[in-house]
């Protein structure tokens, strides 16, 4: 492991020298990368410090036992050992899933898309809830949130809402959030007390800089409208709202949450980019998929990844069969118990993978 580690240290030590150039530093591209490069890496090299110090303690605590003039030296040995010894098949752990590759789409901020399913207004009240379980969630994780554009629901909630996520590693960890989610509860609408079972699906883009996707924009038909929905005289008289439509892939991106024509023009371009990227992604996941058999992140939008039962106060996550009575705080945005244990399944496959090539 410590040859694995040099090598990461001498990439480091290059990177380190490369984020000062001054070419690096005109091309903001380049040094976006090798900074995200630098940040990974230190971690690795931190780690790679306590796991020396913990070889190099267990080597003097061995010398001085095998030594044994010292009684009270040989005994100061042993604990030193002992802890040694203890602490470091975690550290090893850790550090063998941080030598992990990591997925170069992890880093990237996301678009995400909420729609209801089957359920009729139901489904749209749950997609609503859905909207503000990923608000509150990402908001306490310090990350961005911004609607891109939405449909309401006529008892409340949205028929579809879109909205960006910044942040750091935004991508790595609300990916998992793709697929069906079900909803069993007795619905706002319902007089008669019956448990239903309602459905909204959630996208999760990757957003597309621009160097991802070529977007030739003789391919983009722009039609301006007037907003609708609430906003305000200025929103829903003036034509500010963007449509775009997408002559080769027929795609189809609204954007309307702005005042200016210029800022919406510039989120739903976004949006059309992550959508086309997302296409050729979703060829790279199938084949991830085929390989490793992963249930976790399949890509597969059909899949019913996710059951919030209220008359029992439970979530049951289906592709790793993880069941919490935690109900009311998970669906207030507390997902990152279910998020981690998802991590976790993904990170293990990996490295399994790894070792096997």
């Amino acid at each position: 492991m410590l040859e694995k580690l040099q090598i990461v240290k001498q990439r480091f030590d290059e990177v380190n020298d490369l984020i000062i150039q001054p070419d690096i530093i005109a091309d903001q591209k380049r040094y976006v990368q090798l900074n995200k490069e630098y940040k990974d890496l230190k971690i690795l090299v931190e780690k790679r410090e306590v796991y020396k110090e913990l070889i190099d303690n267990i080597a003097e605590a061995e010398e001085i036992i095998s030594d044994g003039s010292d009684s009270e030296m040989v005994e100061m040995a042993r604990m030193q050992l002992d802890e040694a010894k203890e602490a470091l098949p975690a550290l090893e752990e850790e550090i063998k899933f941080l030598l992990i590759p990591k997925d170069p789409e992890d880093s990237k901020n996301v678009v995400v898309e909420v729609r209801a399913g089957t359920g009729g207004d139901e489904a749209s009240i749950f997609a609503g809830d859905l909207h503000r379980m990923y608000t509150k969630y990402c908001e306490g994780r310090g990350w961005n949130v911004s609607v891109v554009d939405y449909s309401e629901g006529t008892s409340g909630g949205f028929k579809e809402i879109i909205f960006e996520v910044s942040g750091e590693d935004v991508y790595g960890t609300m990916k998992f959030e793709a697929g069906v989610h079900r909803v069993q509860r007795v619905p706002q609408t319902e007089t008669q007390g019956r448990v239903h079972t309602s459905a909204a699906t959630v996208m999760v883009l990757p957003e597309a800089e621009e160097f991802d996707v070529e977007l030739d924009m003789n391919d983009v038909r722009i039609e301006r409208t007037t907003s609708t929905g609430p906003g305000g005289q200025s929103v829903n008289t003036t034509y500010s709202a963007i449509r775009l439509h997408h002559g080769p892939s027929g795609l189809v991106v609204s954007c309307q949450d702005q005042k200016s024509s210029h800022k919406n023009l510039e989120k739903a371009l976004k949006v059309l980019r992550s959508r086309l990227y997302e296409k050729e992604l979703e060829k790279k996941l199938a084949a991830d998929s085929a390989r490793r058999k992963s249930m976790v992140s399949s890509g597969d939008r059909s899949a019913k990844i996710r059951t919030y039962n209220y008359p029992q106060g439970r979530v049951t996550d289906h592709r790793i069969g993880l069941t919490l009575y935690d109900l009311s705080n998970i669906i207030n945005g507390d997902i990152q118990k279910i998020l981690d244990e998802l991590m976790l399944v993904e990170n293990t496959e990996k490295l399994k993978e790894s070792s096997e090539l």
